[in-house]
Parts: C-alpha cells; structure tokens; sequence
C-alpha cells in the first residue's frame, strides 16, 4: 500500500519533529523492523477522560490515515485523528526532565500533570461536572 505524499495533505494534521523520527527509526532498526509504521492513537480513560499512545505498528488498515514525515510512516485510525489534528509529536532527551516522547495537542484544553491524558473542549464540561482529576 502506497503512502500519502505528506507535500499533498493538508499540513496540519500531525507534525513529526526530527527528534521524534530519529528515535523512532533507531527504535525499528534495534528491533530490525521494516515496514514498520509508527501508529499514534487516542483511547478513552486516564486521568483527564483520554489518553495518547504510541506503537509501531506492522498492519496497517485501508481506513487508517496515512503520513510520512522525515522517512517514518505514521498512521492513525478514523476516530483518533479528529482528536490530534494539528499535534505535535517530539522527543525530549534531557537529563533532568527525562527522556521520552512529547505530544503537543491544541485540541487539548486540559492535561494530566503527567501529559499522558487529556482533555478537549467538548469533553471538558463533562469531566467538570464529574470532578475529574490527575491521580499519579
């Protein structure tokens, strides 16, 4: 299945920093996997209502989107991609705040102290009346 030329689809879907495709590549080539697609998803539960996650990913679905940013594939389901439109996914290597991936989502209105969840605008008033909270 051939990707989606990225200089073709609408820019502000999901931006994959070069930090972020360095490590991923260097994750799949340890693990010697070719072909191999980085699959970024949103699931329900967290502390803020959803949670972000990351996999590498071997099959790919003729639903999933599909994008390819500094020679690393990535790929999201129908439903996520509505939630990270405009994201951006880093990776922080630093020795004091850790080392890891960093997701920046202007949908999100409120986060988990730990960045892991969050919330959006439509699910805020929901979550507000429920009284949710950051519980790491």
């Amino acid at each position: 299945m051939a990707l989606i030329d990225t200089t073709q689809v609408n820019t502000d879907v999901i931006t994959l920093t070069p930090a972020a495709a360095n490590a991923i590549q260097d994750l799949m080539d340890k693990r010697n996997l070719s072909g191999y697609a980085l699959r970024v998803f949103v699931s329900g539960g967290g502390c803020s209502g959803y949670q972000y996650g990351m996999a590498l990913e071997g099959n790919i679905r003729e639903s999933d989107q599909k994008f390819e940013q500094h020679g690393v594939q990535l790929v999201v389901d129908e439903i996520s991609i509505d939630y990270l439109a405009g994201a951006t996914i880093d990776y922080l290597d630093d020795n004091l705040l850790g080392t890891g991936f960093k997701i920046e989502n202007p949908n999100a209105v409120a986060s988990c102290g730990c960045g892991n969840s969050f919330r959006t605008k439509e699910s805020s008033a929901h979550a507000d009346a429920e009284g949710g909270s950051c519980y790491h």
